[in-house]
């Protein structure tokens, strides 16, 4: 039997049930899998272990299934006809097999569409990381219910040689940069579709209202530092470019000063192994702005050039792209936010703020967003956000409707 033949509540209850273990900091393979993330990625215990909490605490039943209702209209439509008002009888069906190819960074990150692409009842294969994080959470899940051994499998594989035939599948799930995702399209027939996660950046953009005070300034700046670090800054979560309204209570340069403290602090709470070759990068980059007389920037690092944050850097340079690096901006107003980012033609996956407003929500829609987040819950996203500004469930499924 396969996860086709079951019930599409009790699919739900089987994947809650295997997160719900995943969320218990005794279970055996969660503790085995932490060893194995923290010694592939380099990121401390700490921030392995609340990488796992952010995964699988948002997988209850209850949230999966509000979802999969808020996109396909109703639980039911996965299980038989259902009439829908004028459009008559309709269902989902799986739209098929699917293959997920992990990123390189973020942790587990193929196993939120793994989840989704399973209540609609397709077949999963995940191209899992060498941690075989994927792999251990199927295992777990088979467990809860046998019928999913038939349908979900993880394994890495590397070039060519030992790669699946992509073609053996109807939709393709991928993160990765710009040349991997056009690789892999250009490597598909028709009618395998590729649904594309592309690298994208995270922002946040400071009102002067956000700065009124030095408290509220603190509070800001301590949400930054863990957008900033956690993750070491390589995911499409992390905060790597900041706008800072000139004009308030709280200077731009007094602001970066708080931020360098809660920096030294999150680094505490949320330590990393130590990279030269990042230190070494920063340190260059810190180097470089050093000799540029000619602007206004400023710098905020510590001796070992652990981070790095740069104020007001040349415009017509990109920001820095770094580990545990942030380019901060001064501005009037969020056109001039708008200007920087479209010289660069940088693409954003979230932003940043205190408190939405009309012209932010423009900021974030014209430079492809799907979230607008309150500082510090960057990378927290909830389980039904539209990552890439797309749907959870829905790309997996295909209708038929019963027009008698």
């Amino acid at each position: 039997m396969m996860v086709k033949t079951l019930p599409i509540r009790s699919i739900i209850d089987a994947v809650a049930g295997a997160a719900g273990a995943w969320c218990d900091t005794r279970f055996d393979p969660r503790q085995r899998a932490l060893d194995a993330v923290g010694a592939r990625t380099g990121y401390s215990p700490a921030v392995v272990e609340f990488a796992f909490d952010r995964l699988f605490r948002p997988m209850t039943a209850d949230a999966i299934a509000t979802v999969i209702a808020g996109e396909l209209g109703s639980l039911d439509v996965l299980d038989a006809f259902v009439h829908r008002g004028d459009r008559g009888a309709t269902r989902a069906l799986p739209i098929g097999r699917v293959c997920i190819i992990s990123s390189r960074t973020t942790i587990g990150v193929a196993i939120v569409p793994a989840i989704f692409a399973l209540c609609a009842k397709c077949e999963v294969l995940v191209k899992d990381r060498e941690d075989h994080l994927v792999s251990a959470f199927f295992a777990t899940l088979t467990e809860m219910r046998a019928e999913f051994g038939g349908s979900v499998a993880a394994r890495p594989w590397r070039g060519e040689s030992d790669a699946v035939s992509l073609d053996a599948f109807d939709s393709i799930v991928s993160f990765g940069n710009d040349r991997t995702l056009a690789a892999i399209s250009a490597s598909l027939q028709f009618p395998t579709r590729l649904i594309a996660y592309p690298s994208k950046v995270s922002a946040g953009y400071l009102t002067l209202q956000s700065l009124a005070t030095q408290r509220a300034a603190d509070a800001v700046a301590y949400g930054a530092a863990r957008d900033m670090l956690l993750y070491d800054g390589e995911g499409c979560l992390s905060l790597r470019v900041l706008f800072v309204e000139r004009g308030a209570n709280v200077s731009p340069a007094r602001f970066c000063e708080s931020l360098r403290d809660a920096i030294e602090g999150a680094a505490r709470e949320f330590p990393t192994v130590a990279s030269a070759e990042s230190s070494a990068r920063r340190a260059t980059a810190r180097d470089m702005a050093s000799l540029k007389g000619d602007c206004d920037q400023q710098i905020f690092t510590d001796a070992r050039s652990s981070y790095l944050v740069v104020l007001d850097p040349p415009l017509d340079q990109l920001p820095l792209l770094l580990p545990r690096a942030l380019s901060v901006y001064s501005v009037a107003d969020p056109l001039e936010a708008v200007a920087y980012l479209e010289r660069h033609r940088i693409p954003l996956e979230a932003l940043a703020v205190t408190e939405s407003n009309a012209d932010l929500r423009d900021v974030a829609a014209g430079f492809g967003a799907s979230r607008i987040a309150a500082f510090g819950s960057l990378q927290d996203p909830p389980l039904g956000e539209f990552h890439g500004g797309r749907p959870r469930i829905a790309e997996f499924v295909r209708w038929i409707s019963d027009e008698t």
